[in-house]
């Protein structure tokens, strides 16, 4: 029950932001990170429970509350079913559609059915502050490495302020491009202090 509600809490996706800064790198990541031709800095890191861990990246002069692109790594340290994890993102944009028109979402698997991956547009309208789509990408992959069993969401979140509509079309334009890139994204190596890691 513990791993389900970490989980959603996750999956409300960037909307939900943390308010206390901590820049530690507990995953032991390179920092800067470069992705599509971009330097991407750590902004935030945090130990949500025993056994998962969050890093997020963000661009230079770019804030975690006004972001344009977004990096993230949530990582677990136990064994998580792969197939409950991309079932309970679905379900949750899904939801979504109810009062978001521009919510769609898809899923892929990879040939050897040991990666998957969700991708799905959202929008937001908040009463204070701009309006903006977002393009989301999440690659849940998992790991064994013959003594431990971990869990990694690797994502990324494009968003574009402004008119929802034109926005939502702009980003639809993007996708193939932008899955290819977490698709092919080497994620570095995973230490965790204290554990035995990736």
């Amino acid at each position: 029950m513990m791993i389900r509600k970490l989980l959603i809490a996750l999956f409300t996706g960037f909307l939900t932001l943390w308010y206390a800064q901590e820049t530690n790198n507990l995953l032991s990541l390179p920092n800067p990170i470069e992705f599509d031709g971009t330097e991407f800095f750590l902004a935030r890191a945090k130990q949500r429970s025993k056994t998962l861990f969050q890093q997020q990246y963000i661009p230079k002069d770019e804030t975690i509350e006004h972001f344009d692109q977004i990096l993230d790594f949530s990582y677990f340290n136990k064994e998580i079913d792969i197939r409950l994890a991309v079932k309970q993102k679905v379900e949750m944009v899904q939801a979504r559609q109810k009062e978001d028109k521009y919510a769609k979402v898809n899923v892929s698997e990879s040939p050897d059915e040991t990666e998957f991956i969700v991708d799905f547009i959202i929008s937001e309208a908040p009463e204070k502050g701009d309006s903006f789509a977002e393009y989301n990408v999440f690659r849940f992959k998992s790991y064994d490495n013959g003594t431990q069993k971990s869990f990694l969401m690797f994502s990324y979140a494009k968003r574009i302020y402004g008119d929802l509509k034109s926005a939502s079309k702009i980003l639809s334009k993007q996708r193939d491009r932008i899955m290819t890139q977490v698709i092919e994204y080497k994620i570095p190596e995973i230490k965790v202090p204290g554990t035995s890691g990736k």
